[in-house]
């Protein structure tokens, strides 16, 4: 971080809510720089695995954030968080086929639904808490 640069606490829950990635962000850094951080340290053992940056969605309040803006650019923010920690959600995007027909182009829609749904499930039972 540069100096006088606030840093952000973040960590990312994936799919299983897992939590990977903890650690203070320099508000200039990019959703790229994340999505490469995440690739690369993404747990083994998972079912689900992103090759590169494209098959990863990072999501903040709602939103789904853009690569080539920074955390500030994207507002992240540490708000009214007792331990100042923010939680980002990732979405694996499954890699599209080669050749797509409409049977594969419907099963990789209905992973890309569970993936959400489950995703919003999580963050209902958290709101309602």
């Amino acid at each position: 971080m540069g100096e006088g640069e606030e840093g952000i606490e973040l960590k990312f829950r994936i799919y299983d809510g897992t939590d990977m990635g903890h650690s203070t962000y320099a508000s200039s850094t990019t959703v790229a720089t994340l999505k490469q951080k995440l690739v690369a340290e993404w747990p083994q053992d998972k079912t689900t695995t992103p090759k590169a940056i494209n098959d990863v969605k990072l999501i903040h309040a709602g939103k789904i954030l853009e690569d080539n803006r920074t955390l500030a650019d994207s507002r992240i923010t540490i708000g009214d968080l007792p331990a100042g920690v923010i939680t980002m959600h990732v979405v694996v995007q499954p890699p599209a086929t080669k050749k797509k027909t409409v049977i594969g182009s419907n099963i990789l829609s209905s992973l890309y639904l569970s993936q959400w749904m489950l995703l919003w499930t999580k963050m209902r039972s958290i709101c309602e808490r």
